[in-house]
Formats: structure tokens, C-alpha cells, sequence
């Protein structure tokens, strides 16, 4: 049996930021929802600040996969090697490079190479692996360059924040509560719409349509990954509102042995040309991140509420 071909891709852009900038956006692996199109959560398993393991969802294609990785971050050399340990079908391996070349003070080259086998070498197999191999890394190397090139506003315009309420009560129905999205529309005023598929398990690809304050309907559209063990859910909107450029979050539940303490948590990167056209003529940065936080933090919380009222309400007296 021939051994499998290893098939290379190379991807590159030029960004008119520093080199230091850029090697910071790559190397914090965990920010990458937020920040790449198509991650949708990393978890950091190990790390000693050279040498990392980590397990990653990411979009390929349209569907969702996972796998596990083992980086190595040179930051003298502006440089992250990484190497999956277990992949997903149809790869049997991939690991690559990101380099960042210097050009000067305040420019640099952003490098992405790739190689990878795949199982049987079936040429559609190796298109699909190709196909979304390219997609990504343009994806990918497009935002790090729209994020690079305005990072001296950056931290303006990403906000992070949490709302948490006190559940008398186990823990168990209140993630219950949570976990089943198909019956918001039942359950949750604020959402008019709801529809889900778990093709995987603890994967939840979801399309809702919300309702804010003032009656106007938004729709987004969510993945979401399920820990049940840790009672605990991430997700990352895939389509978002006009106001907001990428929003993460997650749902916890934590007990204390004598209730519970469940929270929403939200990172949010605002879209700054889609201020003034949402929030009017002479609107700032500002008033956008009081917006988002407020209209956020307003329906989650009214969740928060009613995943307590559900948890309360099952087993009381507990």
C-alpha cells in the first residue's frame, strides 16, 4: 500500500500594520471566534506559553469540524508552528506555519502554509480538503488584516461582558433549560423564531429570530457546542446584526451545594461603518457599545430568568 501524498498550500497577504500586532492576533489562539470566520470555539488544554494543546470547532465547507492541535509559538521569530494530533475525516494529518515577515515599522507580510493527507488519496476527497483548506485561510488572512490595520482602535471596539442571576436550586435543569433551544420559541417572549439541527452530537447549528425592545425582529444564526459534563454551552453567531461585526458567547452553570449560579457571558466586535447608519447621524463608538451591552445583556438575562423559573419550578422544595 503507497503511502499517502502530502499536498501543500500557501497563502499570503501584505498588512499595513506592525509585525508585532499581527503575531499577537495569531498567537492567542482562544480569541480566534471572535476574530476568524470560521472558528467557532478553541479550548486551551495545555499551555507552558511555548508549547500548546488545543481542541478546536471550526466551519469547513459549511460543516462543522473538530480536531486537536499542538502549537509551538516562536515569538522571536514572529512564527506559530502547529500540527493536528487527531483530524477530521477525510484528513489523516494536517500541521502548517504561520509567519510573519517585517517590513518595516509599521508593515509586514502574513504567511499561511499548509500540508495534509487524506485518507485514499480520492481526488474529491482532496478537492474537498483543497476547497476548504483555501476558503479558511483567506478568510482567515483577510480578517487578521482588517483587525491589524485598525488595532490602535481595536480596543474600542471590542467589548466583553457578563450577567449572572442565583438559581435556589440543582444545576441540572437549569443547563437542561438552556440546552433545549427547539422549545424557546414556547418558552422565551423575545424569540419569535427557533430552528436546530444536531447532525453531531453537543453540536447545535440554530437560526432564530429575536425580538428587541422596540418590536424590530433580528435574525442570526448561531453554531453551538454543548458540554454537559461541565454544564456549560459556547457558541458563535455566524450571521449577525448589522451593529455587530462577530459576537461569542457562552452559558454556565456553576454549583455551590446550596444552589446555583448560572451566567451568559458575550464578546462582541462592534461594526464601525454600521454606527451612524443603525444609531443615526453623529452617533459614536460609545453610545454603540451602550447599545449592544444593553440590548445583550437585556435578553439574555430575561433567559437567565426563566432558566431559574424552570429550575425552581422542577423541583422545589429542593
Amino acid at each position: 500500500m503507497s503511502a499517502e501524498q502530502v499536498h501543500r498550500t500557501a497563502h499570503e497577504v501584505e498588512i499595513a500594520a506592525p509585525a508585532t500586532v499581527v503575531h499577537g492576533l495569531i498567537s492567542n489562539a482562544v480569541h480566534w471566534p471572535l476574530f476568524f470566520p470560521p472558528n467557532v470555539h478553541v479550548e486551551q488544554l495545555e499551555s507552558d506559553g511555548t508549547q500548546e494543546r488545543l481542541r478546536m470547532w471550526a466551519t469547513a465547507n459549511g460543516t462543522v469540524k473538530s480536531w486537536t492541535s499542538r502549537r509551538r509559538l516562536d515569538a522571536a521569530a514572529r512564527r506559530v508552528d502547529f500540527r493536528q494530533e487527531v483530524s477530521a475525516a477525510p484528513l489523516t494529518g494536517m500541521g502548517g506555519s504561520w509567519i510573519v515577515e517585517e517590513r518595516g515599522a509599521s508593515s509586514c507580510r502574513l504567511v499561511l502554509l499548509h500540508d495534509f493527507t487524506v485518507g485514499g488519496d480520492r481526488p474529491e476527497d482532496v478537492a474537498w480538503v483543497e476547497r476548504a483548506t483555501d476558503t479558511n485561510s483567506r478568510a482567515e488572512l483577510g480578517r487578521v488584516k482588517n483587525l491589524a490595520e485598525r488595532w490602535t482602535r481595536l480596543d474600542d471596539l471590542v467589548l466583553s461582558f457578563e450577567d449572572s442571576v442565583r438559581v435556589q436550586g440543582p444545576p441540572e435543569p437549569v443547563y437542561d433549560f438552556l440546552h433545549r433551544v427547539a422549545d424557546w420559541p414556547e418558552l422565551v417572549p423575545h424569540v419569535d423564531r427557533l430552528d436546530v439541527t444536531e447532525d453531531s452530537p453537543g453540536v447545535q447549528v440554530m437560526s432564530m429570530d429575536t425580538r428587541t425592545a422596540d418590536g424590530s425582529v433580528h435574525t442570526t444564526e448561531s453554531i453551538r457546542v454543548c458540554f454537559p459534563e461541565a454544564l456549560r454551552i459556547v457558541y458563535k453567531q455566524t450571521a449577525t446584526p448589522a451593529l455587530m461585526d462577530a459576537h461569542t458567547g457562552a452559558w454556565s452553570v456553576v454549583s455551590d451545594g446550596t444552589g446555583a449560579t448560572v451566567t451568559s457571558r458575550h464578546s462582541v466586535v462592534l461594526r464601525e461603518e454600521a454606527i451612524v447608519p443603525v444609531l443615526g447621524e453623529g452617533a459614536t463608538v460609545e453610545q454603540a457599545r451602550r447599545y449592544v451591552r444593553e440590548a445583550l445583556g437585556r435578553n439574555s438575562t430575561a433567559t437567565l430568568h426563566l432558566a431559574r423559573q424552570h429550575a425552581e419550578s422542577a423541583l422545589a422544595p429542593w
